[in-house]
């Protein structure tokens, strides 16, 4: 009686023991879900698009954010630049739209230039379709002429534009967005027609650079990360930047303002990154929480200092409000200056 009762002691403690256990492996299965699942990502090689060409401030923050991810440890799979250009972004916007729909490993860098460029291009997708992970940087732009232009300042060259606008060659990045809009708001500012102004519109930084320094331009405008090289070598000229307070943009010293040469002008590129729509929250939790990382990582802000970027982040929430505040205000922003419609 007492050896029965014995086994059955030792039965008990041993289911005792197993409830145990799995209850420790389920507990540690929900807090890693009430961490938003981001244990095991990625799992896969982390594909991050630049939907325009290399060279320009989209293929930089995508690959500043590849080597931020590396060389911060945070990843242990490979991370992935690659790049789909056209219609301001609105191309690879339709890409992740329609082919990566549900993969959390597929993410794209963006920014306000493609809000212009989903209404310019009439564009069939828009960025109510994906899913909003942050913003990242913001950037002010720049207005440059070569280093043997007849223009000194911002004045005269807008001067020129309102007498012979058929004269100035302006060029940037992709219609309807950041540098277009600045060209629009310039001209406005100088009483000149926003819709007179010769503007050609390139799919990457390094196109409108070589077609500045080859004379096809008169001037051009984009951040100022991307012409601070050519800056800093004396063979473009500074005219102006576009945001509240002078920044360095290549010239060892802050470069004049648009306000402080008379225009009621101000004006902020930012940029930030989305993942495709059907992914469950989940995985979008999981995006987030690897971003959040990025952000705070020592890598990340070395990069924001080394490039000059403001940091500008917002996530999940708070970026997918400000994403559909900013389209709205695009939005009227372009149809004020003639490029909406």
């Amino acid at each position: 009686m007492s050896h029965t009762f014995g086994r059955r002691r030792v039965l008990t403690r041993g289911l005792a023991l197993a409830c145990a256990s799995l209850l420790a492996v389920t507990a540690s299965a929900c807090e890693k879900a009430g961490d938003g699942g981001d244990a095991d990502y990625p799992s896969d090689t982390l594909q991050v698009m630049a939907p325009a060409a290399a060279g320009g401030g989209w293929d930089l923050t995508a690959r500043s954010i590849q080597q931020g991810l590396t060389d911060s440890g945070l990843v242990t799979s490979a991370v992935e630049v690659y790049n789909v250009e056209g219609a301001a972004g609105t191309l690879g916007l339709a890409q992740l739209v329609t082919k990566n729909e549900g993969d959390p490993h597929q993410l794209m860098v963006m920014g306000l230039v493609m809000i212009g460029g989903v209404v310019t291009n009439k564009s069939p997708v828009n960025l109510t379709q994906v899913t909003p992970i942050a913003t990242l940087t913001a950037e002010q732009e720049v207005v440059v002429v070569p280093a043997d232009s007849p223009y000194e300042n911002l004045q005269q060259l807008m001067e020129a534009a309102k007498a012979t606008p058929d004269a100035i060659n302006w060029g940037g990045g992709s219609a309807g967005g950041t540098d277009q809009i600045l060209v629009g708001l310039l001209a406005k500012a100088a009483g000149a027609d926003p819709r007179a102004m010769k503007y050609l519109p390139y799919s990457g930084g390094g196109e409108s650079k070589a077609a500045l320094l080859s004379g096809d331009l008169t001037a051009a405008v984009s951040g100022v990360s991307e012409y601070a090289d050519l800056v800093a070598a004396g063979e473009v000229r500074v005219l102006a930047v576009s945001g509240p307070t002078g920044v360095d943009a290549g010239e060892g010293k802050p470069s004049p303002t648009i306000k402080e040469a008379g225009y009621d002008v101000e004006l902020m590129n930012w940029r930030g990154i989305v993942a495709p729509p059907g992914i469950d929250d989940d995985e979008r939790s999981a995006v987030i929480a690897l971003v959040d990382k990025l952000h705070a990582s020592t890598q990340w802000q070395q990069t924001l200092a080394e490039q000059g970027w403001d940091d500008f982040y917002k996530s999940g929430d708070e970026a997918a409000a400000f994403f559909t505040s900013e389209t709205e205000r695009i939005t009227a922003v372009l149809t004020d200056i003639g490029l909406a419609g």
